[in-house]
């Protein structure tokens, strides 16, 4: 972790934010300042004309209204009214919102009761990991009221974990209170969760000691496939074949298959390792590690393990930012590391079974000036026989996006042997990748030099499944130069995020080109200087700021989360907004959810008859902007338990309609 301080939804992810692409190739600025869209020139022309206000152009919605067909809105539900910050988390009228399951409650059999500020790796690894982000919910025999949920553990906060810690954010914090014992319930807290849950009287519970439930730590062993496997780069002193790899770390975003497996993503993996001066630009490797970030020091891992320590295990950075698939019904299974997918810090893995038959992931890499990807499988899915994709994420074709200005788009190959889209660098010995391992494990700098788009930090990405259109969420670039910016793009320093929707070219997924246009620019449209779009018909409760984790729901209606709002920033708490896509209510939001102070909001996921949403709160208690800080002694909240000397516990929450009935 840096030791500066920072916003408390990035507390942790200090690095991320700051970018570590060298390259001078185009960003989606770029692109986006030379492209001018109708829609985007009046609003651009509305944001100089006005000097802090912006009044909804009236001439824009008469326009629309001749060319777009008036329509109910997809969402029927009573907007909630945003709160910069409150101790509980809040729903919209109509709903409940129950805790599902918290930090430390039991997932194993005979997992011992919670134990508050007591660091215990033994009983941690029977328990519900820290900070759940991803959730995938898979129906047992086809039904919505049973099923197994799958939960990502992304890190850990230590500070609000065990008393007498100061939080990584602060600049003078170190790692002289950390002891062996704390950074082994750190390990045990991390990785993921399967849990059994059933829907029993409209309310929803664990299920216990089912012969599903299992836990993955950052030392569950795990098997390494596709072309990096066995590679010299992944060969380490324990692990001189190169096919074995000890856990998983900081898993962000995720997605399900068809066939029922789980992929989850490791993101900042970086800031695990120790031991900066590996990372000196003498060598590829060395090259490689400075453009991960790593080794980033975040963690006191390295002091007790020489498997983090870069230094000691200069390949071990290697075998993480991967991702992971897991079979969730065979609880016996090694989870394996997927690395024809590409090695980044990846946030999100939405998929389609293509036309075709061929599976298509779609993934982001979260840092900023970083790319956005898309993974064909070699194969077809085979929807009768579960067995036969057991393999199928092996043998494939990964590409890098490229964004043009006039709204079209192209995926450029990362294949050993291929060249940029004027064929003069090529991906080859001469330049530093020997095999297609080589490409695969360096896929940063195989991307560099194929010339793709630098984004403003892609997080989460979704596919809507009944139009086929691709949502990307763009969270923020403070990074991003005034230079970037014009009448139609007014986002020097891009604080609040943008939304971009991409079309595949005739609806095939697996096509080398696709169309692109901006959904929404995010921020407050009060505020001409910021330049967000969201539709008159929105709220002041409707927009938001920081666009995070996303999923497109089964009538393929959006649904955003967030990351970084607060009240210094955006004069609201994280949660989850309804946006509309389609229509003359296109760019239309508005709030269903709020997180409680200091949190993040992760995981948005629906039962497949739409009567439960589950969403997952994160950090709760961190925190906030410049405000007091918060500790394990004295946290912003103590939700969701509200008692003396119980920390705040990050939780999954379980939002139903009450009386039943659909969400919204």
């Amino acid at each position: 972790m840096t030791h500066t301080p920072r916003p408390p939804s990035v507390a942790f992810e200090a690095a991320e934010n700051e970018g570590s692409n060298p390259t001078g190739n185009p960003t989606l600025g770029d692109m986006v300042a030379a492209r001018l869209s109708r829609r985007d020139l009046m609003q651009g022309l509305v944001a100089v004309s006005v000097a802090s206000e912006v009044l909804w152009p009236r001439a824009l919605e008469a326009a629309e209204a001749k060319e777009q067909t008036l329509a109910p809105s997809p969402f029927d539900f009573a907007e909630l009214s945003v709160a910069p910050s409150s101790p509980t988390h809040h729903v919209a009228e109509g709903y409940d919102a129950d805790i599902l399951i918290r930090w430390g409650d039991a997932v194993l059999p005979h997992a011992p009761a919670f134990a508050p500020g007591k660091p215990d790796a033994a009983a941690q690894k029977l328990q519900f990991g820290y900070n759940n982000d991803f959730l995938g919910f898979i129906p047992l025999e086809g039904r919505s009221d049973h099923g197994l949920l799958v939960v990502n553990h992304e890190y850990t906060n230590g500070e609000l974990m065990f008393p007498g810690l100061a939080p990584r954010s602060d600049k003078n914090a170190d790692f002289s209170a950390v002891t062996r014992e704390i950074v082994d319930a750190e390990m045990m807290a991390h990785g993921g969760s399967v849990i059994e849950i059933r829907r029993n009287g409209g309310k929803w519970s664990v299920v216990p000691n089912s012969k599903y439930a299992r836990r993955i730590t950052a030392d569950t062993e795990m098997t390494v496939s596709g072309p990096a496997a066995g590679h010299g780069r992944m060969k380490t002193s324990a692990d001189p074949t190169g096919t074995r790899v000890k856990g998983m770390l900081n898993n962000c975003a995720g997605g399900v298959t068809p066939w029922g497996t789980w992929l989850t993503c490791e993101e900042n993996f970086n800031g695990y390792f120790w031991s900066k001066s590996a990372a000196e630009p003498l060598t590829l490797e060395g090259r490689a590690l400075r453009r991960y970030g790593a080794p980033a020091e975040w963690f006191a891992w390295g002091r007790f393990h020489d498997r983090f320590d870069a230094a000691k295990e200069p390949n071990e950075p290697n075998r993480f930012g991967w991702v992971v698939e897991i079979d969730p019904f065979d609880p016996t299974s090694m989870p394996k590391k997927r690395t024809a997918m590409g090695r980044f810090k990846h946030e999100g893995a939405g998929n389609i079974v293509n036309g075709d038959g061929r599976f298509v992931v779609y993934q982001g890499d979260d840092e900023r000036f970083d790319y956005v990807y898309r993974f064909v499988t070699d194969g077809k899915v085979d929807p009768g026989n579960r067995e036969a994709n057991r393999d199928l994420l092996d043998r494939g074709t990964l590409s890098v996006a490229r964004f043009h200005a006039d709204g079209t788009g192209q995926w450029l190959p990362l294949v050993h042997g291929s060249a940029n889209k004027d064929g003069q660098v090529w991906l080859n010995e001469a330049n530093g990748f020997r095999d297609q391992g080589d490409v695969l494990i360096h896929t940063r700098l195989a991307a560099d030099l194929l010339g793709a788009t630098r984004m403003d930090r892609p997080e989460d990405i979704d596919v809507n499944p009944k139009t086929g259109k691709v949502y990307l969420m763009l969270t923020n670039n403070a990074k991003r130069k005034a230079g970037d910016t014009d009448a139609a793009n007014p986002r020097a320093e891009n604080l609040f995020g943008h939304i971009i929707e991409i079309t595949p070219d005739g609806g095939d997924h697996a096509s080398d080109t696709f169309t692109w246009d901006i959904l929404l620019r995010c921020g407050s449209p009060r505020i001409a200087t910021v330049g967000a779009t969201f539709s008159a018909a929105t709220s002041e409760n409707g927009w938001f700021g920081m666009p995070d984790n996303c999923t497109v729901d089964a009538e393929g209606r959006l649904w955003v989360a967030t990351d970084g709002n607060s009240p210094k920033r955006t004069g609201r708490a994280d949660g989850i907004w309804a946006v509309e896509t389609e229509g003359r209510g296109r760019g239309t939001a508005r709030c269903f959810f709020q997180v409680p102070t200091g949190a993040e909001m992760c995981g948005p996921c629906f039962t497949p008859d739409l009567e439960t949403f589950f969403v997952a709160v994160q950090h709760p208690g961190e925190t906030e902007d410049d405000g007091p800080v918060s500790t394990f002694e004295n946290p912003g909240t103590r939700w969701p338990d509200f008692a003396d000397g119980v920390p705040p516990r990050p939780s999954i929450v379980a939002i139903t309609r009450k009386g039943g009935g659909r969400i919204a």
